[in-house]
């Protein structure tokens, strides 16, 4: 992973600023993350600790987070013993991927107390835990690991804290010049009696780029390969043919400037893959846009974004997804055979005129005939024509069939008509909620999945009674601000659409949505705002529709006043008048440089 011992060391020195600062609040976003906000030399930081199996991670971050209404457990012995507390030290262990964040708190009889969090950034195995440092016991973990996991290391209240296994591995930032060149220099074979060559000699890799992996704690693949490339060698290239000098050279400065604190944080994206990659080293050997930042924790709030949230959002809605997708062919599909019924209906009038040249030919017909022929007197030029029969039937009898397939025909058009607008009523609907799960947030999900429940789409799968729900009826709304200083709302499901357009919002406020497109609600709360304004809750209203990567998209925008639900009409569904189009490309990057919050509505 590009997180790796010397990119933490560069977060280890940026977080160091907050040593001596007081933790003021202690907030748990999600089951994997931390958030921890900082008073230190006259200022505030809010400190992330992640320990998310697939995006680890520790920054200072600018992001607003939607917490629970209730706080985990672990957050609550969290603020029990680290809330209030002044940070001691903010250390790495050793050049691991590892921070140590020492604190001071007094308890509640007024004596000192000593905690150490321990952040462990190790993929899935990543953990945050709170040690008492006196006797070096845990008193718990984000992430319990039992006996059952791992006998090695347990990570549950109560038991000894364990450190990772030792790897074995040499310092870089400690390493002198005789240090490298002996560790690039294989070792001598040793004489051997038996003449046994079958079996391989445990022995160091012979490429360059696994051998600095191997041997350096702290180094990445990523950063091998860069130093193999300053070097001026292909990647794979052999130990054994490659200048030990010239790779110390390359080696020893890109030591020294982690060292030394001269880090150039960067990211750099592959063009075609679109696959991205950031260091605390500047990487030369990556074909791509590179994009320097002014500290780690910007560049890693850049890479990982909502990366994680959208991961979590995908796994929990996977299932949603998967039936509304289904749902939505079963109704295409449907809407197919409606069509067609009406291509039939139209052809209604040529059961009455066969039924009726068979009642005026009836004499020549016969009961057990297949099929008869008769003069079309319908037909200009009176040629005959072909009328299949049923040779069970009577000729009166087969006459009467056709009679009916001419009623049931004619009958069904209007049923058939109110049916295809149900349908694709429903396909716009279904369409809607695929859109909003892609743009939910965690918090986002209950409220669609009630939604569905509520719609009698899917059955309730929680035992518990619903009165808390139903007791909060003011949802969480994304608030934005825009330039010129006015508060702009996003409803990201229908139930934030119609509790914003429908309640909160008032007559004179200004509603948005793409035209004929599914997406959200925007509301520009007041008046007297300006073009800036509305060109920026438009951006909102096609970032958070169907055509989020598309360009031109049309935004329809009005008064309130002019917006209503009709009867009877699907969660979400409004109609409205008097409006006015514009044309907007959604410009990702000037929304997220808007002011954002989560506001009780």
């Amino acid at each position: 992973m590009s997180l790796d011992g010397l990119v933490t060391r560069a977060i280890a020195q940026e977080i160091g600023i907050c040593t001596g600062g007081r933790i003021h609040k202690i907030h748990q976003p999600s089951e994997h993350d931390i958030v921890m906000q900082i008073r230190a030399q006259g200022n505030s930081y809010k400190l992330l600790l992640s320990a998310n199996p697939t995006y680890p991670r520790v920054h200072f971050t600018g992001e607003s987070f939607v917490n629970p209404v209730e706080a985990p457990m672990f957050c609550m012995l969290l603020r029990k013993h680290c809330e209030g507390a002044v940070i001691e030290s903010i250390t790495q262990i050793g050049m691991e991927r590892m921070l140590k964040i020492d604190v001071r708190q007094r308890d509640e009889i007024g004596d000192v107390s000593l905690r150490t969090i321990i952040v462990e950034i190790m993929g899935r195995h990543s953990n945050i835990i709170v040690l008492d440092p006196a006797s070096g016991s845990i008193l718990d973990g984000i992430h319990h690991v039992t006996p059952a996991i791992s006998s090695y290391r347990i990570v549950m209240p109560g038991t000894s804290y364990v450190m990772p296994p030792e790897q074995g591995k040499i310092d870089p930032l400690q390493t002198d010049y005789d240090t490298f060149i002996e560790t690039l220099t294989p070792p001598e074979p040793e004489p051997d009696d038996d003449d046994d060559d079958d079996e391989p000699s445990a022995s160091q890799p012979d490429k360059l780029q696994q051998l600095l992996v191997a041997k350096f704690s702290g180094i990445s693949p990523l950063v091998a390969r860069e130093i193999e490339h300053r070097s001026g060698y292909l990647s794979g290239i052999a130990v054994s043919e490659v200048d030990k000098e010239i790779v110390w050279s390359q080696f020893n400065r890109i030591m020294n400037d982690v060292q030394e604190q001269r880090c150039t944080p960067n990211i750099v994206t592959n063009p075609s893959t679109g696959k991205s990659f950031f260091s605390v080293v500047e990487l030369t050997h990556l074909q791509g846009e590179s994009t320097r930042y002014a500290s780690m924790s910007e560049c890693l709030e850049a890479y990982y974004g909502d990366k994680a949230e959208r991961d979590t959002v995908k796994q929990r809605t996977a299932d949603m997804t998967r039936f509304l997708i289904n749902e939505k062919n079963k109704n295409i599909k449907k809407l197919e055979k409606l069509h067609d019924t009406v291509e039939e209906a139209k052809d209604a009038d040529k059961y009455r005129i066969k039924g009726e040249l068979l009642t005026s030919s009836i004499h020549l017909a016969n009961k057990g005939m297949k099929d008869i022929e008769v003069i079309n007197y319908y037909d200009e030029e009176q040629l005959p024509i072909r009328i299949e029969l049923d040779p069970l039937l009577t000729p009166s009898e087969n006459a009467q069939r056709l009679f009916r397939k001419y009623s049931k025909a004619k009958n069904s058009l209007a049923i058939v008509n109110e049916q295809i607008k149900s349908t694709q009523d429903e396909i716009i609907y279904l369409n809607t909620l695929l859109q909003q799960l892609d743009h939910a947030g965690v918090m986002d999900i209950s409220e669609i999945r009630e939604e569905l429940v509520q719609q009698g789409y899917i059955r309730d799968r929680s035992k518990k009674t619903n009165k808390k729900k139903k007791a909060v009826d003011k949802p969480l709304l994304t608030s934005y601000t825009s330039s010129e200083g006015f508060t702009l709302y996003v409803g990201k499901n229908n139930n934030q659409n119609e509790y914003l357009t429908n309640r909160l919002a008032g007559p004179n406020d200004t509603w948005l949505h793409t035209k004929d497109i599914p997406g959200s609600h925007v509301v520009i709360r007041g008046t007297g705002f300006g073009d800036q304004t509305l060109r920026e809750a438009a951006h909102l209203a096609a970032f958070y529709s169907q055509a989020k990567s598309s360009s031109q998209v049309p935004v329809d925008y009005t008064l309130i006043r002019h917006v209503r639900k009709p009867n009877g009409a699907k969660p979400g569904f409004v109609i409205y008048e008097q409006q006015k189009t514009l044309f907007i490309t959604p410009d990702e990057q000037l929304i997220k440089q808007m002011p954002v919050a989560v506001k009780q509505g």
